[in-house]
């Protein structure tokens, strides 16, 4: 009986067990590596106080644009009488909220007005740094939330 050689072999690499050792190294990496997660945070306390010190709120500066006057902290006024209310103030807080809120049926252009009056205080020695235009979405929200209106409540 005669064997027969074959004339070609097989010239693969056997691949089969790359995949475990693959795995086996990254699992090896993993559970070695340190990782430092708080590396670049500081973690510190706040000193312990015998007072519980809350800053206190700084209540912000209503105005509302109505269709034929405005409303400076539920008073009434004009337009032109805003920055003289607004000046002592702003001057001892200058980071005290304005809060803008003009009615609906109130023209565009009248709010602008007031904004730009707000925005630029070039003769005066004070900046209204901080203007919050409240809309009539953020209103219905605070009511949905808390069940009164704001408007009516501030000014009683």
């Amino acid at each position: 009986m005669r064997v027969r050689r074959s004339s070609s072999t097989d010239s693969a690499i056997p691949t089969s067990s790359m995949a475990d050792i693959a795995f086996l190294l990254i699992i090896f990496f993993m559970v070695t590596a340190v990782f430092s997660a708080t590396k670049g945070l500081e973690m510190r306390l706040p000193p312990d106080d015998e007072e519980d010190t809350k800053p206190t709120p700084v209540p912000a500066v209503l105005i509302q644009v109505l269709e034929d006057h405005v409303l400076l902290d539920c008073n009434v006024a004009r337009i032109e009488d805003i920055l003289p209310y607004l000046e002592p103030r702003l001057t001892n807080n200058p980071n005290k909220p304005v809060i803008l809120y003009t009615h609906p049926r109130v023209e565009y252009r009248r709010m602008v007005r007031v904004y730009d009056l707000l925005s630029n205080t070039e003769p005066r020695h004070f900046d209204v740094k901080q203007i919050h235009i409240l809309t009539q979405a953020d209103i219905a929200d605070y009511v949905e939330i808390f069940g009164i209106d704001p408007l009516t409540s501030q000014c009683g």
